[in-house]
């Protein structure tokens, strides 16, 4: 017995079956392919800690080494047949001009238009800055949870690359306009252009009423 097929029996098999069919605990994994099953690990969403009760996925530390995890992803692949492979990408090879244009169009309105994520109705679309470049493209292709899924005639290779090229440029924007402000939005920076001048009108005039 391969130390995957040990590792699938003890840890996953409780909640999708031995041969990974699902069952009252879990659904099946037959065609999620490989690329939602590395998404899932990577991010530490799977496997679910019983001892902690834990009854939803979220990003969490992996449970398991890169290699261990590799391992799994070609056991259950194997037991599940074919689906969305993991995606390969070369994110210095997009334009991060269009890039920002794809994520603003698709994207912001979940994760907020910067990455930093946001409150939908009885869930959360969660922050981007802790995913890896894969990771992100992992979760454009097979669209994990209530996230959709974009294929390729929605997002080709080429958009995806830049994409990805700007949700990680959004881990450290250059505010070229000047002090970012938490990078809150428009919202934030009109307030704070509204206040200081009005500040600074109401110190003068309370100045002029006093000499007077």
């Amino acid at each position: 017995m391969s130390t995957a097929q040990r590792t699938f029996l003890a840890d996953c098999a409780v909640c999708h079956g031995e041969r990974a069919t699902g069952g009252p605990q879990g659904p099946s994994l037959v065609g999620v392919g490989p690329a939602s099953i590395d998404y899932v690990l990577s991010t530490g969403r799977m496997p679910l800690d019983p001892i902690k009760d834990e009854r939803t996925s979220r990003r969490r530390p992996p449970k398991y080494d890169a290699q261990l995890r590799a391992q799994l992803v070609e056991y259950v692949s194997a037991l599940t047949g074919p689906g969305p492979a993991i995606p390969s990408i070369n994110p210095p090879a997009g334009d991060l001009g269009h890039g920002g244009e794809i994520f603003r169009l698709n994207c912001a309105a979940c994760h907020a238009w910067a990455g930093d994520g946001g409150a939908l109705l009885q869930r959360e679309a969660p922050a981007l800055h802790a995913s890896t470049p894969l990771q992100v493209a992992e979760a454009v292709r097979v669209g994990p949870t209530v996230m959709p899924a974009f294929g390729t005639a929605a997002i080709s290779d080429d958009d995806l690359n830049a994409l990805v090229r700007y949700v990680k440029y959004l881990d450290d924007p250059k505010d070229r306009g000047g002090n970012g402000l938490w990078h809150l939005g428009p919202v934030a920076e009109g307030f704070f252009a509204w206040i200081i001048p009005m500040a600074l009108l109401i110190i003068a005039t309370r100045w002029i009423g006093d000499r007077t």
